[in-house]
């Protein structure tokens, strides 16, 4: 009877403590960590019976049992290392450092133009946000016209986000002006429902851009095998002249520039459903997110041009050509890419008059001078 009493003790006190880290666990995030937390206990309790009972009291029944369990646990270390392993693959945009193009800081990155700019603004300063991969490109416009201050990317006039922040801070009404690839059917429509419409000024050309790993042996795909890629038709890389392994195609989020660009591009071909993985919510709640892009060696992702050679500047992935065409700045300039499309100063009915001006003057020979400076191509006819 004491033995048995002893036992459940052990069972009840050892159900609390393994509900009480299995929430903690939750809470935080770390969903990987559930089997062990599981796994543990169990052992635990396993070998407070065999012991109270005298089950292993030989040196035999001990090593069979420490085996047991041992296999029990390696097998509940599997997600977390699996976990680890994937949290190891670099992604494409984890090196990006924005402050070092905030403009007007010492030893920034931002590209200064050759001579003072015609275009000197001094009060009721437009309030600009932008894709990450414009960040670069305005601030060098706002070094070039506005007075020298503290712009700092996420608490000033001059703040940078991602492409549906941006659309959104515009229709919000808390920026006036912003830099992005063309919008979305669904930004499109969140604007006609404020009732305001989008005035896009192109200010530039970019190649929308297909990338794998440095060591993928293919080259080249054409343009009918990416729609069929991302159609879920085409699955394995041995059938775009690789190896012999399943393509681990990535997406963007909904609503950023690059997965506007890919819905273009597939036209009414369907997009195959996003991998996605399970994130923790800050109320301890699971939500399904697209996965971010991990350098993989049979991955397959895409952005644009300037953002992975010049911002990024990963040297584990490559640029694929499109239908033998190379996305060079040549191959944008002269049409022979076939992913080329404009990008835009975007506004939504703002008031401030110096924002007209900011955007009149980009599109002069100055301004873009300025953009073919920063490293993108200017607009045809400029």
């Amino acid at each position: 009877m004491i033995k048995f009493l002893q036992i459940v003790s052990v069972m009840i006190g050892l159900s609390v403590v393994t509900v009480m880290v299995a929430l903690i666990v939750i809470l935080n995030g770390h969903m990987h960590f559930l089997p062990l937390v599981y796994t543990v206990p169990v052992c635990l309790f396993v070998l407070f019976v065999g012991g109270i009972f005298n089950w292993i009291h030989t040196k035999k029944k001990r090593r069979w049992l420490m085996s047991v369990l041992g296999v029990a646990i390696v097998i509940a270390l599997i997600t977390p290392i699996q976990h680890y392993y994937k949290l190891s693959i670099p992604t494409v945009d984890a090196e990006i450092d924005i402050s070092a193009y905030q403009p007007f800081t010492r030893g920034n990155l931002v590209v200064k133009p050759d001579e003072v700019a015609s275009l000197q603004l001094t009060e009721s300063l437009p309030r600009l946000d932008g894709a990450t991969a414009m960040y670069p490109l305005y601030a060098a416009f706002v070094e070039a016209t506005y007075p020298k201050g503290d712009y700092q990317p996420y608490n000033s006039r001059v703040q940078v986000s991602r492409t549906p922040e941006a659309y959104q801070s515009l229709i919000a009404g808390d920026v006036d002006l912003i830099f992005v690839a063309a919008p979305s059917v669904s930004q499109e429509w969140q604007a006609e429902k404020e009732g305001l419409t989008f005035d896009m000024t192109p200010i530039g050309r970019e190649a929308f851009v297909f990338f794998v790993h440095h060591k993928n042996n293919v080259d080249n795909v054409t343009l009918e095998q990416v729609k069929k890629i991302y159609a879920g038709d085409i699955t394995n890389w041995r059938d775009v002249g690789g190896e012999d392994e399943a393509i681990r195609a990535f997406q963007r989020l909904a609503d950023s520039g690059s997965q506007t660009a890919l819905e273009k591009l597939m036209g009414n071909m369907p997009i195959m459903k996003a991998p996605s993985e399970n994130i923790a919510s800050g109320m301890g709640g699971i939500i399904h997110e697209v996965s971010q892009y991990r350098n993989y060696k049979n991955a397959m992702g895409y952005t644009f041009r300037y953002y992975s050679t010049e911002m990024v500047q990963n040297k584990k992935i490559k640029l694929l050509s499109i239908d033998g065409v190379a996305p060079t700045k040549e191959n944008i300039r002269n049409g022979t890419y076939p992913l080329v499309s404009e990008f835009y100063a975007v506004t939504a009915g703002t008031e401030n008059e110096n924002v007209q001006k900011l955007i009149d003057w980009i599109r002069t020979d100055e301004g873009q001078e300025l953009v073919e400076k920063v490293g993108y191509v200017p607009v045809e006819n400029y």
